[in-house]
């Protein structure tokens, strides 16, 4: 695999966990009763950002391990896939 491919998804697969990880643990500013004047009640009261971004850096850099593992040292294609109709290039 080309090192601009495994940059290209290592970026793919840190923004795709980032939004996964980003819902948990929020408290918003009504449910802690501290709703900041000009902001809406259901904005994040402590949004914990670096620690979702430590934490979305790990789960993708896993993800693209496994990714690397699957496709490089496996050698998974997409012709492995079963009832994935094969083109008829005759």
């Amino acid at each position: 695999m080309e090192p601009v491919t495994v940059l290209a998804l290592y970026f793919i697969l840190w923004w795709l966990s980032l939004f996964v990880i980003l819902p948990f643990g929020v408290k918003t500013q009504d449910d802690e009763g501290d709703v900041t004047l000009g902001t809406v009640s259901s904005a994040p009261n402590k949004p914990l950002i670096i620690k979702k971004m430590i934490a979305t850096t790990v789960l993708s850099a896993v993800l693209l391990g496994f990714f690397y593992w699957l496709v490089v040292i496996q050698g998974f294609s997409i012709d492995d896939i079963p009832f994935f109709p094969k083109p008829d290039l005759t």
